[in-house]
């Protein structure tokens, strides 16, 4: 049965099979060899089951809330309004590249989203003025895993979802590292644009800068009622997700304009099929989760990790190799469904906050999207800038010694992440 979980997931895998076909499949083999008896009923149970949870409400709204956004073309003017504030340091756009990520996360929650949608923003803008395609590339690819980082975010609902750790912790979990991720990318982006000479904008007059700051106050406005509604307990992350959507829609077809009912179809398509998909993704891989909760295996290598070390530190550098490993080849969401129930139990076992571990997890597996050879990222950044694949990766993998030492930094101190929950909540 193990066998058939682990080395059939990866079978099917290779020879190109959708993932939740592959995990359902390998599970269901691996209750056939193990002398069980295919009961449909049971099967279609744990499918349904998993999806009965109110927190993953969450993720079509954030979905939604998202392409609303950037159909609304609040995407540009949160590039604008960030240009504005450091585009005029050496390497401007690169910054107002990184700090609209940042911005633009507290209304996405996933990577790849604000790769496909202010990513292209971000090249096109930074090509144009005379940066070279590689380092644009760079620049959006590593911006965009802010996202999952800083509130609200997709993948820490999932982890909610399989850990019963509280959303609107993670959630504020997220935003000292987020602030530190945006902090230590800049000054990546110093240390090449004063090797580079590359280029900065003009120091803005106040003006230009009134103007920026007037079109993007109503989105620079959506993070602080989503921050301070979950802070203040006004509403739960999930209905936060429903806030989200709603003041996206009303800014999109009242306020700005931009949202005609042809748009307004489209976002609702798009976020119906993403989040089916999720849905699928989430209903395979519990049945996953049981299959492999039968087999013994998960309590087996809780066992093997506590035996090893009972240092909470060993244990989370353990898991951290494992994880950068894993994040190569597995969708960010399918390890945290499949991955979240095994560590659960060690970290109980040797005293490792769920929360810290939560957010450690996320961002361990973000840097996943920017790996080869299946890094989702550097795919989109393919499409959005038309270079090579290889020239993609090679352009990308500098970035990621800032994200691993942002890493390395809330595996070592877990007050980065813990302080600001422990205070709000």
């Amino acid at each position: 049965m193990i066998l058939m979980l682990t080395l059939g997931l990866a079978v099917f895998l290779i020879m190109g099979i959708p993932v939740a076909l592959a995990l359902g499949l390998s599970a269901l083999g691996a209750t056939l060899l193990g002398g069980g008896v295919f009961q449909p009923t049971i099967l279609a149970q744990k499918m349904q089951f998993s999806l009965q949870n109110y927190v993953l409400l969450a993720i079509p709204l954030f979905i939604l809330a998202a392409k609303l956004m950037n159909t609304a073309g609040i995407s540009m003017r949160i590039f604008r309004f960030a240009d504005t504030l450091v585009g005029f340091l050496p390497g401007g756009l690169g910054h107002a590249n990184i700090l609209g990520s940042l911005i633009f996360s507290g209304m996405s929650g996933a990577a790849v989203v604000d790769a496909a949608g202010l990513g292209q923003i971000e090249h096109e803008a930074m090509t144009k003025s005379g940066y070279p395609s590689k380092f644009a590339v760079a620049c959006t690819a590593c911006s965009s895993i802010i996202g999952p980082i800083f509130p609200p975010s997709i993948p820490m609902v999932v982890f909610s979802f399989v850990s019963g750790v509280s959303v609107g912790r993670l959630f504020l979990g997220g935003v000292v590292p987020g602030l530190l991720m945006t902090a230590a990318l800049m000054v990546w982006v110093a240390i090449q644009a004063k090797k580079h000479n590359y280029p900065r904008q003009p120091f803005p007059t106040a003006a230009a800068a009134k103007k920026a700051f007037a079109e993007a106050i109503i989105p620079l406005i959506a993070p602080v009622i989503l921050l301070g509604g979950i802070w203040s307990g006004i509403f739960t992350p999930t209905e936060a997700a429903a806030v989200a959507s709603l003041y996206a829609l009303i800014v999109g077809v009242f306020v700005l304009r931009e949202l005609s009912f042809k748009d307004l179809v489209a976002a609702f398509t798009a976020t119906a099929r993403e989040t089916a998909l999720i849905g699928l993704l989430v209903a395979t891989s519990a049945f996953y989760a049981w299959v492999l909760m039968r087999t013994g295996l998960t309590l087996k290598l809780a066992e093997a990790l506590v035996t090893l070390s009972k240092n909470p530190y060993v244990i989370l550098i353990l898991i951290n190799l494992f994880l950068l490993v894993v994040g190569c080849f597995l969708d960010s969401t399918v390890a945290i469904l499949i991955l979240g129930p095994v560590f659960m139990p060690v970290l109980s076992a040797v005293g490792i906050d769920p929360v810290h571990f939560g957010v450690v997890m996320v961002l361990n597996l973000m840097i996943g999207l920017m790996t080869p050879p299946f890094g989702m990222i550097l795919f989109v950044m393919q499409q959005v800038s038309g270079l090579r694949f290889e020239d993609v990766v090679k352009a990308c993998m500098p970035t990621l010694i800032p994200l691993v030492v942002v890493l390395v930094l809330m595996t070592f101190i877990p007050a980065l992440v813990t302080w600001l929950p422990n205070v709000l909540l």
